[in-house]
């Protein structure tokens, strides 16, 4: 592993992963790319609960924009669990707007010359794939890499 892309949401099982990826990144002098992907639903319901907040704090959270909203979260996530690590990484932040996550998962990774994308998944049933789709099961079967996913059992 040279570089990695590691898709991150703000849930604990999240940082667990970018902690794992970051040990390795570590082990191996690998650089990583810490991604996090938003929709406008997901920046919508964000908004509405920094607008409560601040609200309630008699303050203000200015977000210009979705991509910087995503931005923030994969900046705030990796500086808090990559602090210890001695690995060089970046953050980035995009919108999905309307696209496939895990065609555009693929896609960040090969334009940014990636060998290994790290992610979290759900545990579905065969059937639940076929139904709703699978965002893991997109990278694993159209990433030219390797993958490493942290399943949610729950």
């Amino acid at each position: 592993m040279q570089r990695a892309l590691v898709v991150i949401d703000s849930t604990d099982q999240s940082r667990a992963l970018l902690q794992q990826a970051g040990d390795l990144a570590a082990g191996v002098d690998a650089h990583l790319i810490v991604l996090s992907t938003l929709t406008k639903e997901e920046y919508k319901h964000y908004r509405d609960v920094l607008g409560i907040i601040a609200h309630e704090e008699h303050t203000s959270y200015k977000i210009k924009s979705i991509e910087d909203y995503a931005d923030q979260i994969a900046t705030k996530i990796a500086n808090e669990t990559l602090n210890s690590h001695n690995v060089e990484y970046e953050a980035r932040g995009i919108s999905l707007d309307g696209q496939d996550r895990g065609t555009t998962i693929v896609r960040i990774a090969e334009k940014l010359n990636c060998d290994h994308i790290f992610l979290t998944g759900i545990k579905r049933s065969p059937t639940g794939k076929a139904v709703f789709g699978d965002t893991t099961q997109s990278v694993i079967l159209n990433f030219n890499g390797l993958t490493t996913v942290m399943l949610d059992e729950s």
